[in-house]
């Protein structure tokens, strides 16, 4: 039988015991299987390509764990060659993207199948051969689940716990259940974390948001994707379910839009750009990992522009579990990406194989037979290292800046930003959007490093040898005037030619002081370099400030930092990532003027 899927463009924006529902199958003659799974006739890939080789696909519907009405749609892979009450470990994946009809916009299947979204997974790490049940579970309002999204709320955390528990219920569960994403479906993993679940015993999370108000905010100031966002995720809400799909998967389809209250609250709840709020303290997973202790396998693009890897220090230093993870400079990638050249985008080999030693572990109480890094880490050299945990440092100093004066005028580039507020074209896919990979400032010429205006400079000394900023810089600025601050950390080569690492904005606090962090980071500088610090307006397309128009007197500022000596790197395997060179590309510009440096960059405070 062959499997027909149409190309279709993307649309604008992007426990208790199961009850197994029978679906219908496709009315054509054409199909003698039925073309959906039921309670007792899994469906093989034999009978609808859309379901792995070696899996037998099933779907059931559960409650939420809230109390509340809202009925979980979930689709189950097991291994085919096993009895159906073989009890085997569950990997499990919660999230908005599992939709029969597509991940983020339809995808012009011709019958209705469990998602791919994780195909990948299941064919590359042999789940199915494994001895693995692999579980799908859509979050509240998507796919074939009722309710109302909330943005990783408390009403999406209750499905994440009762997806574990259920999972964890099953006759053919062994009650160990680990789970695996990307993305959203990563955030899944770092929250169910902070709720503490006996049967949770290991999550691998790659590219996650540690905390889910920076992916809409910055310190106060709206991220260009603030609006655009929510209504991208509302737009996967309400896609239309397969023809074939059951009548109560098609009903629950259908809940977001016939309840208009899930549209409105989505729109105005995500908009509060009050860190300390409770919308957004209920999803401050960094804070609230403090003492959690499920084992963890993460990885995070330390120059990614989607999921940024902000506030993940935090999050790993409040975690008390094991934790693994692969750290470097790549974009929103997964681990076994490759480029069109065949090229693994994060430049390590051996992704499933020591995922699932991993999960072995941890799951099924196996010793791996290779000792993998807890932390697998490439630096800006392009160079890999082992380490026992991130961030590893030799020293933490704070320098002081230079005073200084800047216009908050912003740029041509927030009339670029406040368009984007607007819906996007067609081909805009939030799950897989394009790097920005830039200054994204209005600057085409080279920067004078002493040209009054909106931005002014602190430059450090010469690095003697090799030094590595590693961790999370943070700043601290006094300031007079009311606006919006942009910081800029820049490595300064002796001719000029500077490339922008790290950055983050903030509203300015009307007591006169203001703190914030900017990155994770891991950048190291080559002997001669120095560590460049611009402060001003934001001129930039990734935010959506209002400039105030007054001049901003900073009276005193501070910048700590955290430093690692590349001397005493322990190498492992892996290549440079092919995005690095794209990153240092763009963000690279030559500054004209560099003035003397006020601080010294070293391995230590002594200097």
């Amino acid at each position: 039988m062959k499997l027909r899927r149409k190309v279709l463009p993307p649309v604008a924006a992007a426990g208790a015991l199961a009850i197994v529902t029978s679906l219908t199958g496709l009315p054509s003659a054409a199909h003698a299987a039925p073309a959906s799974a039921a309670a007792d006739a899994p469906i093989t890939h034999a009978e609808n390509p859309r379901v792995p080789v070696g899996a037998a696909w099933t779907e059931a519907y559960f409650p939420s764990s809230d109390g509340s009405d809202v009925e979980l749609h979930a689709d189950v892979l097991r291994p085919a060659h096993l009895p159906a009450d073989a009890k085997t470990p569950v990997i499990l994946s919660v999230g908005p993207y599992f939709s029969h009809a597509g991940e983020t916009s339809p995808a012009g299947w011709d019958r209705v199948g469990p998602s791919a979204r994780f195909q990948d997974f299941i064919d590359g790490a042999r789940l199915m051969a494994r001895g693995y049940t692999f579980v799908m579970v859509d979050l509240r309002g998507f796919g074939g689940s009722t309710g109302c999204l909330d943005f990783l709320g408390p009403g999406e955390q209750a499905d994440i716990a009762a997806a574990v528990e259920w999972a964890a219920s099953q006759p053919w569960s062994t009650g160990k259940v680990g789970m695996y994403g990307k993305s959203y479906d990563a955030n899944t993993g770092l929250a169910a974390n902070t709720l503490k679940l006996k049967p949770l015993r290991a999550i691998v999370s790659q590219e996650p948001t540690w905390n889910r108000y920076n992916y809409l905010f910055s310190n106060g100031v709206p991220r260009s994707n603030a609006t655009s966002t929510p209504r991208s995720y509302y737009s996967i809400a309400t896609m239309r379910p397969l023809a074939d799909d059951s009548d109560r998967y098609k009903a629950n389809a259908e809940y977001e839009k016939s309840h208009p209250e899930c549209e409105s609250d989505n729109l105005t709840n995500t908009q509060n750009p009050d860190p300390k709020s409770p919308f957004w303290r209920a999803r401050d997973f960094a804070s609230r990992a403090a003492g959690s202790q499920t084992p963890l396998f993460v990885t995070s693009g330390f120059i990614e522009d989607n999921t940024k890897p902000e506030d993940m220090q935090k999050y790993l230093a409040n975690h008390q579990g094991p934790e693994r993870g692969w750290l470097g400079p790549w974009e929103h990638v997964r681990g076994n990406d490759t480029t069109s050249r065949g090229q693994l985008k994060m430049g390590r080999a051996g992704w499933f194989d020591e995922v699932m030693r991993f999960y072995d572990q941890h799951l099924r109480g196996l010793e791996p037979s290779v000792t993998d890094p807890a932390f697998s880490i490439e630096d800006s050299l392009g160079n890999w290292r082992a380490q026992s945990t991130w961030p590893v440092t030799n020293d933490a100093y704070k320098v002081r800046l230079s005073p200084g004066q800047y216009v908050d005028s912003g740029s041509n580039a927030q009339a670029a930003a406040l368009s984007m507020t607007a819906p996007q074209a067609d081909g805009w896919d939030i799950e897989y959007a394009p790097e920005a990979g830039s200054l994204s400032t209005d600057q085409t010429s080279p920067l004078s490093a002493d040209a009054p205006g909106n931005s002014y400079w602190t430059f450090s000394t010469p690095a003697a040898e090799q030094v590595r900023i590693t961790g999370t810089p943070e700043i601290r600025l006094m300031t007079r005037g009311q606006g919006n601050v942009w910081v800029r950390l820049w490595d300064v080569a002796p001719d000029g030619r500077a490339t922008m690492f790290n950055e983050n904005v903030a509203v300015l606090d009307h007591s006169g002081s203001t703190s914030f962090a900017l990155k994770a980071t891991d950048w190291t500088f080559e002997p001669g370099h120095r560590l460049g610090v611009q402060v001003g307006t934001i001129a930039s397309r990734g935010w959506r400030a209002v400039p105030s128009g007054e001049t901003i007197t900073v009276t005193d500022a501070h910048l700590a930092l955290e430093v690692q000596d590349p001397r005493f790197d322990s190498p492992t395997q892996g290549e440079r990532s092919p995005y690095l060179d794209t990153y240092v590309r763009a963000n690279t510009t030559t500054l004209n003027n560099v003035g003397a440096g006020t601080f010294p960059l070293s391995n230590s405070k002594q200097g």
